[in-house]
């Protein structure tokens, strides 16, 4: 599971990557099962960056994949719209460890790729 030390690390990460690149987001971190473990909103970011962040990051987290697959799914199959809390919009990325999904990171401010960009800096911290 998640620690609050796995959490600062990741935001930390992942907020560093904004930063870099002068982009104000905010970085949402759900445990496994999509409760909301830390939120961060970096200055300029609207207040809405939180709730779609969060959405994203559930989205990874409950379904195991990120929302940018979900989005490539929808593609052929608009059916999938109907599937119930999913958002199909990239910038959602579950946090795989050991072969195990512990969580997931969302990522909104930015263009979608860039979102998860973001979101891909901070889970790569675990990996260290």
């Amino acid at each position: 599971m998640l620690t609050l030390e796995d959490c600062r690390k990741i935001s930390a990460a992942a907020e560093t990557e904004a930063r870099k690149n002068n982009w104000n987001v905010c970085i949402a971190i759900l445990d496994d099962g999509g409760h909301l473990l830390h939120l961060i909103r970096m200055d300029g970011a609207s207040p809405a960056n939180a709730r779609i962040a969060a959405e994203k990051g559930r989205t990874a987290a409950e379904s195991r994949r990120s929302t940018a697959a979900w989005q490539e799914r929808i593609r052929t199959r608009p059916e999938l719209l109907r599937m119930p809390e999913i958002t199909p919009v990239q910038g959602g990325l579950p946090i795989m460890v050991e072969g195990g999904c512990v969580g997931g990171v969302g990522v909104s401010g930015v263009q979608s790729h860039e979102d998860e960009q973001i979101a891909k800096a901070g889970i790569d911290t675990l990996a260290q």
